[in-house]
């Protein structure tokens, strides 16, 4: 009998674990399942173990499992089960069953071409297409925050280096002046300004494809330059996705020989036209409501961090890299642009606390563990030591009701502490390795390890009673 095959695409916005967890995933349960299973990853290095046309054409099914575009144009006219990446953790024998069922339903791209020379693809489908437009939205969204990150991390360890030379070591008329701080800071500052144009860029280019991405762009730039900061750019990206799309609409009449024309010039001539129309009157009320955000945020973190801690704490240990998590994520990165360096030290703390907990909990109540769990929490050490809270979700799907609270205790304890010790970190991820850029580093450590410890006691007594029964 003729093995089944399957070809599918991970992607999640930070490009480290849920990536490679899904597609881990999936390729265990086809190997359970005897199908055959090539999985393309979307990581932060970019597209690996990449999908041929002929491979997607063999196929009998394809499965996307990510937060961010994957180029799902390449699929049309194959069945296609879309579903965000955490999904492919949680339930990847379900999607496989379903390819293998029948179930999936036939991708349509409209507009779709099969031409390489920049032919626009907006995602759609006929009735029963899985996707739903709340995961579309999200996934534009992630998009851009995950091609955004390189410049937020880059910049600003290279400005907070900067300042190891001494706060004012930029300056050339301070005393403490530094050439080469100067320079850090110089070139640091120049990638935190491009911070918001590549969120806009890359928003437009999952809606709309590489067109999108230069009307984003400038749209971006807009923003950033006009004080909107990244609310204005998250408009901005979607309003210059959706300016195309309906420019395509427009000139889809134009005769074919035209095509070349459209891509090169009049998609971008216009939509950077519309794109500078539109957003020239919002900006005044998107900059005032951007304004207003950053007084409320530091406001609470001066006068109620404890509930900050709590709302922050509960939201990244809740889902651990699924959208509530994510979101507190993205709200803390982009605050980094905007100079704001403590919350997204308590969104660090909240973070990293996850697998810590279950690592220090696997070896203070060693025996309630099996050796396979003990290994897995020794490998915890090193991932919430980095900033990689997915390793905890093996533990918590085992029992969610009870392990979930426990989790996001130990996250709220560790964002509080943070908050309260006015902790400063200035990039959005790295755990304890970017340790000597951190303002507060050794608070900053006591309180990830306070909480940590917390929820390890209370996870290990629940192991303990429910071994006990």
């Amino acid at each position: 009998m003729t093995k089944k095959k399957i070809v599918a695409a991970t992607g999640c916005p930070t490009g480290i674990a849920h990536t490679f967890m899904a597609a881990e995933a999936l390729q265990k349960a086809a190997e359970k399942l005897n199908v055959e299973i090539k999985v393309e990853t979307h990581g932060q290095v970019g597209i690996e173990n990449a999908l041929t046309p002929e491979e997607i054409k063999a196929a009998d099914g394809v499965i996307i499992a990510a937060d961010k575009d994957v180029q799902a144009d390449r699929f049309h006219g194959k069945p296609v089960i879309d579903v965000p990446v955490s999904k492919g953790i949680k339930d990847p024998e379900g999607l496989i069953e379903q390819i293998l069922q029948g179930k999936a339903s036939i991708y349509y791209a409209s507009g779709y071409e099969g031409t390489d020379e920049g032919e626009i693809v907006q995602d759609g489908a006929p009735e029963g297409n899985s996707r739903k437009w709340v995961h579309a939205i999200y996934k534009h969204l992630m998009n851009g925050v995950s091609h955004m990150l390189p410049f937020v991390v880059g910049g600003g360890v290279l400005i907070a280096i900067s300042f190891l030379f001494g706060i004012y070591s930029a300056d050339p008329k301070h005393e403490q002046y530094n050439e080469f701080a100067a320079l850090l800071k110089e070139v640091g500052d120049l990638g935190f300004s491009l911070m918001v144009p590549i969120l806009a860029a890359f928003i437009a280019e999952s809606i709309a494809k590489r067109p999108g991405m230069v009307v984003g762009f400038i749209g971006g730039l807009l923003a950033s330059q006009g004080g909107a900061g990244f609310l204005g750019g998250i408009l901005a990206g979607f309003i210059a996705g959706y300016i195309i799309i309906l420019l395509q609409k427009l000139l889809k009449g134009l005769p074919r020989s035209l095509d070349g024309l459209k891509s090169i010039f009049l998609y971008p001539v216009l939509g950077i036209f519309l794109i500078g129309i539109i957003m020239k009157p919002i900006i005044i009320p998107v900059t005032g409501l951007n304004e207003g955000l950053m007084d409320f945020l530091a406001s609470v973190q001066s006068t109620n961090p404890l509930l900050l801690g709590l709302i922050v704490g509960a939201m990244c240990g809740f889902d651990m890299g699924g959208p509530f998590n994510k979101a507190a994520y993205v709200t803390g990165t982009l605050l980094l642009a905007e100079g704001n360096l403590y919350f997204m030290a308590g969104v660090s703390a909240a973070c990293i606390a996850p697998p810590l907990i279950i690592a220090f909990a696997t070896v203070l109540f060693p025996k309630y563990f099996t050796k396979e769990e003990r290994n897995a929490g020794a490998v915890n050490f090193i991932l919430g030591s980095t900033h990689i809270t997915e390793g905890a979700i093996p533990f918590a799907a085992k029992n969610p009701i009870v392990v979930l609270p426990i989790i996001m205790l130990g996250s709220s304890i560790a964002a509080m502490l943070t908050y309260l010790f006015k902790v400063q970190v200035p990039a959005p991820h790295g755990g304890f390795l970017v340790l000597p850029v951190v303002t507060g580093a050794f608070q900053w450590v006591i309180a990830i390890l306070i909480g940590s410890m917390v929820g390890a006691l209370l996870y290990g007594m629940y192991r303990k009673k429910a071994a006990q029964k």
